[in-house]
């Protein structure tokens, strides 16, 4: 099958368009044609040595990718809900075996979800990452709800955009920050308040919180520390990149605040949920751009770039 492959960590450019082995199942996996794959950051951060390459380095060459959209090919086995023909979506184990910038892909049964009708495998590609991390951030953790109010950062990116709605949906009162060029978008997606960061601090715009869901951390302009400052005492701030603020769980107890990191959860169940959410309507898919797999590099590029709105999808069919 042909893939992305990484045979050493380094710079983007040195990945590879080219022949491999076809995965094998082993239990409850199911095999899948990818016709999508979604970018997530970590990709990228894995590919130059960072990330999860330490775990992946006994799978090189490896092949990067979790967001995955596609055919069954091969079910786990005759009378599961999957069969071969069924359109799917979900996330790859990447860390634990190859990823999705395949023609092919083994993906755990419960991480999969019918792809919803109304979007194309580029589209439903786009979702699972970038949703789900959402989805346990908002609903889970943060509970969203009427008579709450939530900042979510960076809303107009890949996890962003889809936080915002969901934190809607659900009746919080929602604020923002984006960029100049996404304040039009964070408002068409259905933010309350909207703050331009390269023109305002948040900290000066907003009234206090409940809840912060920091999809930036002290990575840039001090997001994460300045956030403390927007929380009524007791409130919730989470962490959602990894390592972007290691110190944020004692800078928030000593203000009397609560504080969690999240890690995404390859549910297919609540996959399935958001798949309904978007078929009604109630949640829209945001993607910026789709390449072919043999721009892979044009790709990573504009991904280590940042500032995308939504996600940037690989077509490998």
């Amino acid at each position: 099958m042909r893939a992305v492959l990484v045979r050493e960590f380094g710079p983007t450019e040195q990945v590879e368009v080219g022949e491999t082995e076809a995965p094998l199942k082993l239990g409850t996996e199911v095999v899948v044609d990818v016709h999508a794959a979604g970018m997530n950051p970590i990709d990228f951060k894995t590919v130059i040595g960072k990330g999860a390459a330490k775990a992946v380095e006994p799978l090189l060459p490896w092949i990067p990718g979790g967001d995955v959209a596609g055919v069954v090919a091969e079910a786990p086995y005759e009378a599961h809900d999957l069969q071969p023909g069924d359109a799917v979506y979900g996330i790859v184990n990447h860390w634990r075996t190859r990823g999705s910038y395949a023609e092919q892909a083994v993906v755990p049964s419960l991480a999969l979800a019918l792809k919803p009708e109304s979007l194309t495998f580029e589209q439903a590609a786009a979702v699972p990452c970038a949703a789900l991390t959402a989805w346990d951030a908002v609903v889970r953790v943060a509970k969203a709800r009427a008579g709450q109010r939530i900042l979510i950062h960076a809303g107009a990116g890949g996890v962003g955009h889809f936080a915002v709605q969901f934190a809607k949906y659900f009746g919080a009162q929602v604020a923002t920050t984006v960029s100049t060029r996404n304040v039009d978008f964070a408002r068409s997606l259905g933010a309350d308040e909207v703050v331009d960061y390269t023109q305002q601090r948040f900290e000066d715009a907003l009234q206090k919180v409940d809840v912060v869901v920091d999809l930036v951390g002290n990575v840039s302009a001090e997001t994460g520390t300045r956030s403390l400052d927007v929380l009524k005492h007791g409130g919730l701030y989470l962490n959602v990149p990894t390592g972007s603020w290691p110190e944020y769980a004692s800078a928030a107890a000593a203000r009397g605040l609560r504080a969690s990191s999240v890690k995404v959860e390859s549910d297919g169940s609540n996959l399935g949920i958001i798949g309904r959410l978007i078929d009604a309507g109630d949640v829209r898919v945001e993607v910026q751009h789709v390449y072919p797999l043999a721009q892979v590099h044009e790709a990573f590029s504009v991904l280590q770039g940042g500032h995308v709105r939504g996600k940037l999808v690989l077509k490998v069919r």
